[in-house]
């Protein structure tokens, strides 16, 4: 491992003027071996390290079902439909979609979140005025997320993020309508989003 090389076969000192000074004797370390285990504790940390697992998002989503009779029934005072268009546009209305467009807003994502809490505090009153249980809001309360074809992976993760910091325990991803996205391209026009 560790090395001294030596001058010559000269054993004794001598002194004197015609002598030459011994040469000083060097160490020389071979670090072969500590390569082998630097390389070996890499590897052990390597195998035995834990692994980050995936973070996923647990998502229920209800069943496809064609027939009118099994779909399940919201209460129209309950229903919060939120739908998202290109440019980071959120629209949104409460109930069902009225022909004329009346009840259809816009918001921001910055916005969305005091929406449903409005929404849900809307719920929990209406609620307590009929003798309800203070846990009707979660019963009654369901949103409608509708994600338009322009609507980035990003923003409908973002809505699903509000359902989850504002407990929403009942919301549903669910197809966009057509006369949806006749509104949303309406107020996008107006609003000179391109």
């Amino acid at each position: 491992m560790a090395s001294i090389d030596s001058g010559g076969g000269d054993s004794g000192h001598k002194k004197g003027p015609g002598v030459k000074k011994a040469k000083k004797l060097s160490t020389r370390v071979d670090m072969t071996p500590m390569v082998d285990l630097g390389f070996l504790l890499i590897t052990f940390f390597i195998f035995t390290a834990t692994m980050s697992t995936p973070t996923t998002m647990r998502l229920i989503m209800p069943k496809d079902e064609k027939n009118p009779e099994n779909q399940t029934e919201v209460k129209e005072s309950g229903a919060l439909t939120i739908l998202m268009g290109k440019s980071n546009g959120v629209y949104y209305y409460e109930g069902q979609l009225k022909p004329d467009g009346s009840n259809f807003m816009s918001t921001t994502y910055a916005d969305i979140r005091n929406v449903i809490q409005k929404k849900r505090t809307d719920v929990m009153q209406l609620g307590r005025s009929l003798g309800y249980a203070k846990d009707s809001a979660d019963k009654d309360m369901v949103v409608v997320i509708k994600p338009n074809a322009e609507a980035t992976y990003k923003n409908t993760v973002d809505i699903l993020d509000e359902m989850t910091i504002n407990n929403i325990k009942r919301f549903a991803l669910v197809d966009i309508s057509e006369p949806e996205k006749q509104a949303i391209t309406l107020t996008e026009q107006r609003n000179g989003v391109k």
